[in-house]
């Protein structure tokens, strides 16, 4: 029985903490699952007029999706593992520095109450009712008062230190959690990474034959071709619909800021009228207290018997005492503030966060300047140049470039990702809008390493060349765009 109480009064296991990465990666899928959503339709209406007829390349088309998000997820690991390593120890260094301040303030808070409690403790009623002179009594009314405040002032200060250091504890304690949590996920993700790699070898293995058989169709080449003028097409209109809604939902976000700023500034000066006001109710008001008691004062003097001078026996009136002006009280601000109010006018929806998040994050314009300026998208040999056939097939509407299995492949301008998958032809393809409808195209990936809706930099790692998509040789398929029509990557870049 003693065994079953026992059991019963045990308390329940808590429940594991969720972590600040935990709940930020949960906000960023559901931000990113809207995206996905949108191209996962523009890919299957790009696919739906194609023949139903099985190609080699898809049926690797899983395990290189697969391969392709475990790299990029140890990327991502690999780069949130430095930065929170990095955040531990400032934390660290903030936490000494919070304690050594913590110390001082403490040995400075007991000097001044020991001094006090040395000094005597006179309170303001004892030193009202003393009847000593009213000059030396609101001289030490307004010295109690500046030492009040400056030990509320250093209560306050430490005690934000101490709220300061314990959430500093906290961030400590959620970084290691953290720092766990990264290096279970990157144990997982490399395992999945040998499985997958072993699964890709396996089926090119058993689908060799195949492959080279469906590479020399001419007919698969030419819907690879179509298959991705069709996607840059519904991109485009796709990028131009959503740059439209977001310079709508810039324009009302501008008007909005504007009646709050106007609104804010009314409220700003009728607050500061009425602050005149009392500030000069007040003083009226002091003005009448000095007034009546000068009055008191002289009733009481005349009510004395006058001085009689021993020597010459003349009568001396008693002086009137000057009342001694008190110090006007601060004017009191805890009434309630004026609220700006915004003129009550319907407003236009907002547009949805994923329109927004695929708009070009470049000026218009600044991609056309670069022209013959740009570098090379990956280190390579050039085997096939735009405008060249294809054996008996469609010519080359890009360039492909030899280059080592994951050499890092790098973004020709700044812009941003909007479409980053596996596609038939063309392996783990990524696109990056330039804006002015200018695309670059990275095709045969062995990695994507960006995501959709990703803002890039010139020159910053997106991809790993690889030959996914049932490509005979490891490298780079390059693209470049503009209005939906290959144009040829050599008068751009510097190869």
């Amino acid at each position: 029985m003693l065994l079953a109480v026992a059991t019963c009064g045990a308390a329940p296991a808590p429940a594991p903490r969720q972590t600040e990465r935990s709940k930020q990666k949960v906000l960023a899928e559901k931000t990113r699952a809207g995206i996905q959503q949108k191209l996962a339709e523009l890919k299957r209406e790009v696919s739906k007029t194609e023949s139903e007829r099985e190609d080699a390349a898809d049926t690797l088309a899983e395990s290189e999706e697969a391969i392709s998000n475990a790299n990029r997820v140890l990327r991502e690991l690999a780069s949130e593992q430095s930065e929170t390593s990095a955040a531990v120890a400032g934390l660290a260094a903030s936490q000494e520095q919070l304690a050594a301040t913590i110390v001082s303030q403490k040995q400075q808070l007991s000097r001044l109450l020991r001094e006090q409690y040395v000094a005597g403790n006179e309170d303001r009623i004892k030193l009202l009712l003393s009847g000593d002179n009213p000059n030396r009594i609101n001289r030490d009314l307004q010295l109690m008062a500046y030492v009040s405040k400056a030990q509320a002032r250093l209560l306050a200060s430490l005690h934000g230190n101490l709220a300061a250091v314990a959430s500093n504890r906290d961030k400590a304690e959620n970084a290691r959690e953290e720092l766990d949590e990264i290096a279970q996920e990157e144990r997982e993700q490399k395992a999945v990474l040998v499985k997958e790699k072993a699964r890709r070898a396996a089926l090119l293995g058993s689908l060799s034959e195949r492959l080279t058989e469906q590479r020399k169709e001419i007919g698969g080449l030419e819907r690879d071709e179509q298959r991705m003028a069709g996607l840059v097409d519904k991109l485009s209109k796709l990028i131009k619909e959503q740059a439209e809604a977001a310079a709508a939902e810039q324009r009302r976000q501008e008007a909005l800021a504007a009646a709050r700023a106007k609104a804010a500034e009314e409220a700003r000066l009728l607050a500061a009228a009425r602050k005149a006001e009392r500030m000069a109710a007040r003083k009226a008001e002091r003005e009448r207290a000095i007034e009546r008691e000068r009055e008191r004062l002289a009733r009481e003097a005349a009510k004395k018997p006058p001085k009689i001078d021993p020597r010459t026996g003349a009568r001396t009136p008693q002086p009137v005492p000057v009342p001694v002006p008190v110090p006007m009280d601060p004017i009191d601000d805890d009434e309630a503030p004026v609220v700006a109010q915004v003129p009550d006018k319907p407003e236009p929806p907002p547009p949805r966060r994923p329109d927004i998040a695929l708009a070009p994050a470049t000026l218009d314009g600044a991609f056309a300047s670069l022209r013959g300026k740009l570098r090379a998208p990956v280190s390579g040999k050039l085997a096939a140049r735009f405008g060249a056939k294809r054996g008996s097939g469609p010519s080359w509407k890009g360039m492909f470039i030899k280059a080592a299995e994951g050499s890092e492949v790098r973004a020709v301008a700044g812009g941003r990702v909007v479409f980053a998958r596996w596609m038939r032809g063309f392996g783990n393809l990524i696109l990056v809008d330039h804006g002015t409808e200018y695309l670059s195209v990275y095709g045969n990936n062995q990695a994507l390493l960006k995501r959709e809706g990703d803002a890039v930099k010139g020159g910053e790692p997106i991809a790993s060349a690889g030959n996914t998509g049932g490509n005979e040789e490891s490298g780079l398929y390059f693209e470049i765009r503009h209005k939906g029509a290959a144009v040829d990557p050599a008068g751009w870049v510097n190869f």
